[in-house]
């Protein structure tokens, strides 16, 4: 592989190489080769607490992860993405699902909407054997075989496989437009049109940092409605950094099967229902934890992503923002008993020259957060988690300013 070459975190190798083998002795003839793919294919398999299977990933840096929760893969799909969208009462709904992998979410929609409604889904998804893989999964839900077919007519059509051999009717109020490409390549020819919803469905952002950087989110910004919403399970601070930092409004998604709700955004306030955690507030608008992800021309490897980001959240901490280690700015104007523990962050706060947590400078930086002033700047709690994130972060980087004009 050439150096620095982009490289999609898929799943394991050996699974694809077996969907793989099946597409090449298809073309060559052989109309067995599903029927052996699919008893290959199921040593790799991983059976979630719904009945309904996944795969491993690759391994990267020395450590693989399931492509969807072990607590239930279809119902993740439902919890996480498809009833979080608000999609009941629309007449015509038109989803983006990026990295659609096996197709779950494409299934569990169509699945959960009325039968009337006619619903546009467009699916991408780098691997072609990724999707391939669906043909050999026993049906989680009966929708599932509206999408195997939709792919296995993508994968006949660009001339991966030699037969179509599925007889499932796609009915005609359901469109499914399938793309196998880098995302970032894909999403630049949507620029006319707008979605209900988009489901973000990567790999964890360390392993695909590609897919969830600022620029990436200033794009799907501009194809969302005005009451279109974006949903990712992941609540991890770069991500949500680089969506406010696009100009969207998030707040907490639904909690399932993992030890935090994952994420919502939309470009209006009102379709988030759920403020995010004080504590996670606090870790985006102040600490280097909050410092998003960038790719500014969409073309970076996931390791120069997230070196680059390594490198800035170096330079930022102790001077533009407070160290994440010990999730420092979540004791800011409180009490800490543990007097090691104190230590390790007054140590951190040392260059805001505050003299202990519970200061008027401490008082002053988290004052937003609290439903009557703390620090007598005279302003309430602000009305949603941007609002407050935004002024935090404006908070602190004045009394930095201030600290050194005073020096000066």
């Amino acid at each position: 592989m050439v150096e620095n070459e982009y490289q999609a975190l898929t799943p394991e190798e050996e699974a694809l190489e077996v969907v793989r083998k099946c597409f090449e002795n298809e073309k060559n003839g052989d109309k067995e080769a599903r029927k052996k793919a699919e008893l290959d294919l199921r040593r790799f398999l991983v059976k979630t607490e719904d009945g309904s299977y996944t795969l491993n990933s690759n391994v990267y840096f020395g450590k693989s992860e399931t492509m969807h929760t072990t607590h239930g893969a279809i119902n993740e799909s439902l919890e996480k993405f498809v009833k979080p969208a608000g999609l009941e009462g629309k007449e015509n709904v038109r989803i983006l699902d990026m990295c659609s992998g096996l197709g779950y979410n494409a299934a569990s929609s169509i699945e959960y909407l009325d039968e009337n409604v006619k619903i546009e889904i467009d699916m991408v998804e780098i691997s072609k054997e990724t999707l391939g893989a669906a043909f050999f999964i026993e049906n989680p839900i009966k929708s599932f075989n509206i999408v195997k077919k939709a792919i296995e007519g993508k994968l006949y059509e660009e001339g991966i496989l030699g037969y179509k051999f599925l007889n499932e009717e796609i009915n005609d109020r359901i469109d499914i437009n399938i793309y196998i490409d880098d995302a970032r390549d894909v999403i630049k020819q949507f620029e006319s049109k707008e979605y209900d919803a988009v489901f973000l469905d990567p790999f964890s952002p360390l392993k695909s940092p590609e897919l969830y950087t600022l620029e990436f989110f200033l794009i799907l910004k501009n194809l969302l409605k005005k009451d279109g919403v974006i949903l990712t399970y992941t609540s991890a601070a770069p991500v949500r950094a680089a969506m406010i930092h696009s100009g969207l409004y998030i707040g907490e998604g639904p909690l399932f099967g993992r030890k935090s709700g994952g994420t919502v955004a939309a470009k209006n306030p009102e379709f988030i229902k759920k403020s995010l955690s004080d504590n996670d507030e606090r870790m985006i608008a102040l600490s280097d934890a909050g410092i998003p992800f960038r790719d500014p021309k969409l073309n970076k490897t996931s390791d120069e992503i997230v070196k680059q980001r390594d490198e800035e959240r170096k330079s930022a901490r102790g001077f533009k923002k407070l160290a994440s280690t010990v999730k420092t700015p979540l004791y800011l104007h409180k009490d800490v008993e543990d007097s090691r523990l104190k230590r390790r962050v007054l140590k951190n706060i040392e260059f805001l020259e505050i003299e202990n947590l519970m200061s008027k400078k401490a008082a002053f930086i988290v004052c937003p957060q609290f439903e009557e002033c703390i620090c007598d700047c005279g302003s309430g709690k602000m009305d949603n988690s941007n609002e407050r994130i935004n002024e935090m972060s404006k908070r602190l980087t004045l009394i930095i300013q201030n600290n050194k004009k005073i020096k000066e």
